[in-house]
């Protein structure tokens, strides 16, 4: 990726903390590092703290190493050098042994990974196909029970009425919980946001009412569920909780080849792993890509990415009426800015493809995109609106849009974000062509 068209406040989209950045930005000066260099393929730099520090980054997917003992991953040093990377401060030159051998042992690494996914797939026995029917009968019947007594709390809920409700409490953890017996994960998580939405603000009833209705049109698909065409099956069956796994997702999904750049990257602690969401948007399909990583403990995500960057590649899509969920199967060339056009949508778009694919997949709560040009303004009663040349407008949700504000300087932009039917949740604008994340501007 040339330095000229990389920012930091790309690079500090990396970090995994606000710390980290901070910290990160105060290591991107030059005093602080020994011998930094970059070749075509990486970069390197020894870094003075408490110990001189080894820090080298892959430009081939951004992962880097460092010799701290930092539990933090991108570690301060590595965003430091990044930083430094993009102020055009790093010398061309070839790289150490240290750093050679450590992008050998990665490459080396890669392939055997691949012999050994090939070779299982090759070699793997048959499963037993009664045992395995057998087991996903008596989990679909568990998940039934489930359900029926998930609708009948729903509506003591309706029939009660809802003044009396309150958040967190143990009204809606014990129902989660009855649902994780059986055998339902992801109505559960469901059932634990209901707890976040009594009494929050003008409105909560409302809210409440349409988020029970959507898990009633889901406890009532299931039971229907072999009428249901196969695309629309995946969908109920990821929304209850089943999952695929990776081989088969290869096997069955769609894969698109495409120049991906990344419209947004976010990492988030969850029921004690940490989740890192990451948006593309293939520049010539307009296809957006959800690509899904889970870590725990000091486990590092097996792809990294830059907001604003792109890279050539093949993207394998879950089964899905309106396929989003997206694996990236095969990177080619290096990571690279992206400064060219890409298509965004306009108000008018938005509202007909969130119908389109709400026609599509039912089950579905938002969908990201990228909307403009608008421009974001701030009303009489506080209320923030993205605004198209047409007066269209889109209202925003979240907190502290100020910083969007600034960014278009009263200006058009572009605005991408994710859209739930009422509010547009940004992620992230481009000015100019350049992305900017916005990291914290949502609550």
């Amino acid at each position: 990726m040339a330095s000229s068209t990389l920012t930091v406040e790309q690079v500090l989209a990396l970090a995994p903390d606000a710390s980290a950045a901070a910290a990160g930005r105060k290591l991107g000066a030059a005093s602080h590092w020994t011998n930094p260099g970059r070749a075509a393929h990486a970069l390197w730099g020894e870094c003075r703290g408490s110990a001189l520090y080894q820090v080298r980054v892959d430009l081939g997917d951004l992962s880097s190493k460092c010799s701290c003992p930092s539990r933090k991953l991108p570690c301060k040093h590595a965003l430091g050098l990044l930083v430094l990377f993009a102020g055009g401060h790093l010398p061309e030159a070839p790289p150490p042994e240290w750093v050679t051998e450590w992008l050998e042992r990665r490459a080396a690494s890669s392939e055997r990974k691949e012999k050994r996914k090939a070779t299982l797939a090759e070699g793997a026995p048959p499963a037993d196909p009664q045992a395995q029917s057998r087991r996903t009968s008596d989990r679909q019947e568990r998940v039934s029970r489930g359900l029926e007594a998930m609708r009948a709390w729903m509506e003591d809920l309706v029939r009660m009425g809802f003044a009396s409700l309150e958040p967190n409490t143990d009204t809606w953890s014990t129902q989660a919980a009855r649902l994780v017996d059986a055998q339902a994960p992801g109505m559960a998580s469901r059932v634990r946001r209901l707890a976040e939405i009594p009494g929050t603000g003008p409105g909560w009833p409302r809210r409440l009412l349409d988020a029970l209705g959507r898990l009633a049109l889901a406890a009532e698909a299931w039971g229907r569920r072999d009428t249901l065409p196969a695309p629309l099956q995946e969908d109920l069956r990821t929304l209850v909780g089943f999952s695929l796994r990776e081989e088969e997702v290869e096997a069955r999904g769609e894969q698109v080849h495409d120049t991906w750049t990344v419209l947004s990257h976010v990492q988030d602690d969850e029921e004690r792993v940490r989740v890192q969401r990451t948006y593309l948007m293939g520049t010539t399909t307009g296809r957006i890509a959800l690509v899904l990583q889970f870590a725990a403990g000091r486990a590092t995500f097996t792809d990294s990415f830059l907001p604003g960057s792109a890279f050539d590649a093949r993207c394998v899509f879950w089964p899905s009426a309106v396929p989003r969920r997206a694996k990236v199967l095969e990177r080619r060339g290096e990571v690279h800015a992206w400064t060219g056009p890409l298509p965004a949508l306009s108000i008018e778009d938005l509202g007909q493809r969130f119908a389109q694919e709400l026609s599509q997949n039912p089950f579905q709560d938002s969908t990201p995109v990228l909307l403009g040009p608008v421009t974001p303004l701030r009303d009489a009663h506080a209320h923030w609106w993205l605004r198209d040349a047409t007066g269209a407008a889109v209202r925003l949700g979240g907190a502290n849009h100020w910083s969007l504000l600034a960014l278009s300087g009263g200006q058009p932009l572009e605005v991408f974000g994710d859209w739930d039917g009422e509010h547009l949740w940004p992620l992230g604008a481009r000015v100019g062509r350049i992305l900017h994340p916005l990291k914290g501007v949502t609550s």
